[in-house]
């Protein structure tokens, strides 16, 4: 005879620091789920977990409890590897934007579920909500539509995919346990999971503006990741990459959209930033059986971007989901535009040294550009452009950035915490921009 479950046994149980069967996992997230586990006890479970950890076992359990919370899609009609990307966030990461249509490009089908803006980061719709029309969180029809049509589709989480995160996570998120390596790892792959997904490349940030300032522990997280996913039977590789200064030279909302399309049409392409693209790219394209070496998936990016069929794909997705049908060849006819715009010159010419990547990612959250609660209005023509990076001669002929503002004061309190941001001096040695590899296909 089975026994009764319990939740409050359940969190004792994780209290004492014991490992709970997926059972028990399944038990308590369906519980929370369908209101049967209340929030005081899920807020428990969390602390409890905060200080206890979890094994691997207990975190593929987790995870697959909370992707069944909902929809699982499938893909079926899919002529194609579905495949996806997640990055745990920076400054100036419109990586995405471009990723999903070259991938498209290259025969892959990519339904990648995005979030909105974080802390200092910047969140991948908050992007494309700047784009006049562009429905960002549309209903699973319109999102399998747009994937039939366009190959890719850049949206939000829907309310009947991992359900349990979303009530979770709001938890975690007043009880002080959102930095525990288990419940992020189940988090981010839950939703991913539930998308349908064949294969799954993953960008762990690490430096100054990244939630994972130091490697060890972004390569715990990386690992961790990694080693569920793949315990999930989800095909997954982890990039650890340099986020100690911005990965573009923008950081906003219209901004980085700007930044991208200059990207795809081939007019500007920020060299840090064409690296991590096709870095990802190329993981993306080897984990789907897209190309079988890694340079031959360079090939095949190379390819999609010169001959302008992952710009075009870009342009099938915006109107697919409403947007303007112009909008590749005009972006700056439809994008939102800043009142005032500004340079900011550094107090002496000099030399990057260093820079306080978080600041300039709280500057643009200052500006109007981020949220500091969740009913924030986000102001989508704010931003940083031209930002300078880390070896760079500034002074007066090289401004630290250009602000963009909704009016003079704002730009002016920007101009002295971007100032702030910036250590001028002997630049340090070349650093690595792709720390490490883990998993995926060797």
């Amino acid at each position: 005879m089975t026994m009764q479950l319990l939740p409050q046994e359940i969190i004792r149980k994780k209290r004492d620091g014991a490992a709970l069967s997926a059972e028990e996992i399944a038990f308590l997230i369906a519980g929370l789920t369908q209101g049967r586990v209340s929030e005081g006890q899920a807020a428990a479970f969390a602390m409890a977990v905060f200080f206890n950890g979890m094994d691997m076992d207990e975190r593929v359990a987790l995870t697959l409890a909370m992707r069944d919370s909902g929809e699982v899609l499938a893909w079926p009609d899919a002529d194609g590897p579905v495949l996806d990307k997640h990055s745990t966030g920076g400054v100036g990461d419109n990586v995405s934007l471009m990723l999903a249509p070259i991938v498209a490009a290259c025969g892959g089908i990519v339904p990648m579920i995005s979030g909105r803006g974080l802390g200092h980061t910047g969140g991948t719709l908050d992007k494309l909500d700047s784009i006049p029309g562009y429905c960002s969180q549309p209903d699973i029809g319109l999102f399998r539509r747009t994937v039939r049509t366009a190959g890719c589709a850049i949206v939000g989480q829907t309310g009947d995919l991992a359900p349990a995160d979303r009530r979770l996570y709001a938890i975690r998120d007043v009880t002080a346990t959102v930095e525990s390596v288990p419940l992020i790892t189940a988090s981010i792959l839950a939703k991913k999971l539930a998308a349908g997904l064949q294969g799954l490349a993953l960008d762990v940030k690490t430096g100054s503006g990244a939630f994972m300032a130091d490697l060890a522990g972004a390569r715990d997280l990386a690992e961790s990741l990694v080693a569920v996913a793949n315990g999930a039977g989800l095909r997954t590789g982890a990039l650890i990459t340099d986020m100690n200064e911005p990965l573009a030279s923008a950081a906003g909302n219209a901004v980085e959209v700007m930044n991208a399309i200059a990207f795809l049409t081939g007019k500007r392409r920020d060299p840090r930033l064409e690296r991590i693209v096709e870095a990802l790219a190329c993981e993306m394209l080897t984990l789907g059986g897209i190309a079988g070496t890694a340079s031959a998936a360079e090939a095949m990016v190379r390819t999609a971007l010169e001959k302008g069929r992952a710009a075009e794909t870009f342009q099938r997705m915006v109107k697919a989901l409403g947007g303007p049908a112009d909008f590749v060849e005009h972006p700056e006819k439809h994008l939102p535009r800043a009142v005032a715009v500004s340079a900011v010159d550094p107090a002496e010419a000099g030399v990057v040294a260093a820079i306080d990547t978080r600041a300039l990612g709280i500057a643009v959250v200052a500006l109007g550009g981020g949220r500091t609660r969740a009913e924030d209005t986000i102001d989508h023509a704010v931003g940083l452009t031209e930002l300078a990076g880390i070896a760079d001669e500034v002074g007066a002929h090289r401004p630290l950035c250009l602000i963009h503002a909704r009016d003079r004061a704002s730009a002016e309190a920007a101009a002295e915490a971007v100032r702030r941001a910036y250590t001028l001096g002997e630049p340090p040695r070349a650093r690595r921009l792709i720390y490490e590899r883990l998993g995926g296909l060797t």
